[in-house]
């Protein structure tokens, strides 16, 4: 299955390894990511106005760019890229005369159709099907006790939510898929401070702090989400001794397929988790 892939800014620059762990555990299942040839940064946020066309801009001319290249769905691996994305196809979708003025506006490309979907790898993911990726599983996570966590993105607002916005379940069904023994997360869709990290970071330190507290309390070794920002705030704004490793879902998938991965960006250092489970041990033995 061959599907575009748009990887966004941040898994081309600060979390490489993500991206990197992502196409491994996508390949592993027969599934090719093939990155568009050209495209922009999506904006980052979506804009709250229901006026303000300019920062629709970005992600449409990345849509069309999907759209040239003879697709009819793109895939994203990072939350925010799939919110701001789906976001700006739907105000396209159902609002002609905005998709007019976009189109008028960017002249020199052809006019966007509004016929592309946007997809998160999450969805792919359940799409291709839980059972199939069980029978892919080299190395059962067994005794890795992990609790997910959601945040905003992937849930907010509704109208693009992939998943039940007040119990959401699909990253818990791809855990059990791995083995993982899933912890339940009462604060799985709390917002982990988002870019308050940049000038209000005793925030998001306050966040962190009773996301993962709440989550080791309830016997979590670890936990696993999907969005590059929540991974980033709560993997470096753990102050608390006995921090909790973060890890992005498809680095999980990618250990479950015998595949080596890469934590030197992470700051809560995974290793010794793994280490003390057995982990590591098997994949060098297969390899």
């Amino acid at each position: 299955m061959n599907i575009l892939y748009y990887p966004g800014c941040t898994l081309k620059t600060t979390a490489t390894s993500l991206e990197e762990s992502a196409l491994k555990a996508t390949q592993a299942l027969g599934i090719e990511l093939v990155e568009l040839k050209d495209w922009y940064c999506c904006g980052a946020v979506f804009s709250l106005s229901s006026d303000d066309l300019m920062h629709q801009i970005a992600p449409i001319r990345t849509l069309i760019n999907v759209q040239e290249e003879g697709g009819d769905r793109v895939v994203t691996i990072c939350d925010m890229c799939y919110n701001t994305l789906k976001q700006a196809n739907l105000l396209m979708k159902e609002n002609p005369d905005k998709l007019k003025t976009i189109n008028a506006f960017l002249d020199e490309q052809v006019d966007y159709k509004g016929k592309v979907r946007v997809y998160h790898l999450l969805e792919l993911l359940k799409e291709f099907g839980f059972n199939e990726i069980k029978k892919k599983v080299k190395v059962k996570l067994n005794g890795l006790k992990v609790a997910p966590y959601y945040g905003c993105m992937l849930l907010r607002p509704r109208e693009v939510a992939l998943d039940d916005p007040e119990n959401p379940g699909i990253l818990e069904e791809l855990m059990k898929s791995l083995g993982v023994e899933v912890v339940e997360n009462p604060l799985k869709t709390e917002c982990c401070g988002s870019y308050h990290t940049v000038n209000r970071k005793e925030i998001v330190e306050k966040k962190t702090k009773q996301i993962v507290s709440s989550a080791r309390e309830r016997g979590a070794e670890a936990l696993v989400l999907s969005c590059p920002l929540c991974h980033f705030n709560l993997d470096t704004r753990q102050l608390e001794a006995g921090r909790l490793p973060i890890f992005y879902f498809t680095e999980l998938m990618a250990l479950a397929f015998g595949l080596e991965v890469d934590f030197s960006e992470h700051r809560v250092d995974p290793k010794h988790l793994l280490e003390e489970k057995g982990i590591l041990k098997k994949i060098r033995v297969m390899r």
